[in-house]
């Protein structure tokens, strides 16, 4: 009687350190292509500076990322130059905050401190805390004026000049829009 199966060549267990005899500890100490590209693509980030890279290879798809950490106060932003704001619509010049000036277009006072960004701004540093200005307050400048929260982010909006609030043109927690009127200082 014939046996029904014949031991093939592959099915015969080579002797000696060949590739199908790595333990698991040889694999760990000898790194496998795909490590070897995420190695690679990690010290990238790290070199560029980049918060991720997603990379597809031979149907393999990589995506390595890192989170960057953001300070919770941030320098004011440079000056930045854009198209003139359009003045708001006239059914909105009755919701302006108090101390407003009636009348006038507040973004081309010349005492008028606008948003250096998109968020959301806030008075004071805290809701039970007093606000950092009222009409009427004295600033010197540098003082911080308001905090304009922008992606998660707390960033304090300080005084361009010293002078004297006259205006203060948003409520607590309200939107406000680059370029927008915040305060007038004269």
């Amino acid at each position: 009687m014939k046996p029904k199966h014949k031991a093939k060549d592959s099915d015969k267990k080579p002797k000696g350190k060949g590739l199908a005899r790595m333990t698991a500890k040889d694999e760990a100490e000898k790194p496998s292509s795909e490590q070897r590209l995420i190695r690679e693509l990690a010290e990238l980030l790290n070199d560029t500076g980049l918060s991720e890279i997603e990379i597809e290879k031979s149907g393999l798809k990589i995506r390595v990322a890192r989170s960057l950490t953001v300070a919770a106060a941030v320098a004011p932003a440079a000056p930045q130059f854009q198209a003139p704001v359009a003045p708001p619509l006239p059914a909105a010049a009755g919701a302006a905050a108090p101390g407003a000036p009636a009348g006038n277009d507040p973004a081309k006072h010349p005492g008028a401190v606008k948003s250096p960004m998109v968020g959301t701004a806030y008075r004071s540093s805290d809701p039970k805390a007093a606000p950092f200005i009222e009409v009427g307050s004295r600033v010197q400048q540098g003082d911080t004026l308001l905090i304009i929260e922008a992606m998660k982010t707390m960033n304090q909006i300080p005084a361009p000049r010293a002078g004297s609030v006259t205006a203060i043109l948003f409520e607590n927690g309200q939107p406000v829009e680059f370029g927008e009127p915040l305060v007038i200082i004269e």
